[in-house]
């Protein structure tokens, strides 16, 4: 992350923005089950709502002094792991969700995109949802991203990336800033 990353998503601000606005919309409707998988979670903004919605929270967070961070803050009532969420190294058919929130545009290439979205797939029990979403690109968004990565899912284009990671019952909505997405393991 750049700077301009760095002061923006530890601020009190996103914080707020995030319970308040973010995770409302995007979970709205989506049961996360008994055992919820964050991919990313950065500086925590999400973990602090997720602990209280499902009794088990794990988090791979790919940035060694970032999951450090979090292991201190909460490591008491969740998992922290430094890993990559491309290849978790967490047991299959493990979680009864998996999230990420506004960190797919920092996975760099669109195959590692994909790899990671056949991760949240792999580790997903059947009937699990795999729920999240990310900014929309445009000019502001990439100059924020200045020296650092950006590469932003296309909303037309992410639900077949879904499905060929292997989901069902697929939804994408934009907005124009953001876009969110739902879809399901299929299964029991």
């Amino acid at each position: 992350m750049n700077l301009c990353h760095r002061v923006f998503c530890s601020s009190n601000r996103y914080f707020d923005a995030v319970e308040g606005g973010l995770l409302p919309w995007v979970l709205a409707d989506v049961d996360l089950g008994d055992n919820v998988l964050e991919i990313g979670p950065g500086y925590g903004a999400n973990i602090r709502v997720l602990i209280e919605k499902a009794p088990r929270y794990t988090a791979v967070e790919i940035d060694q002094p970032m999951a450090d961070r979090l292991k201190g803050k909460y490591g008491d009532r969740a998992r922290i792991i430094q890993g990559d969420g491309t290849n978790t190294g967490l047991p299959a058919e493990e979680f009864s969700s998996v999230v990420c929130f506004t960190m797919l545009h920092h996975v760099p290439t669109p195959a590692l995109q994909d790899q990671l979205l056949a991760e949240a797939f792999r580790v997903l029990r059947p009937g699990g949802v795999f729920a999240g979403s990310d900014s929309a690109a445009s000019t502001l968004f990439r100059l924020l991203h200045f020296r650092d990565t950006c590469n932003p899912v296309h909303p037309q284009a992410f639900p077949e990336h879904l499905r060929a990671a292997g989901f069902d019952d697929v939804h994408v909505e934009a907005n124009g800033r953001r876009l969110r997405w739902r879809a399901v393991k299929a299964g029991s």
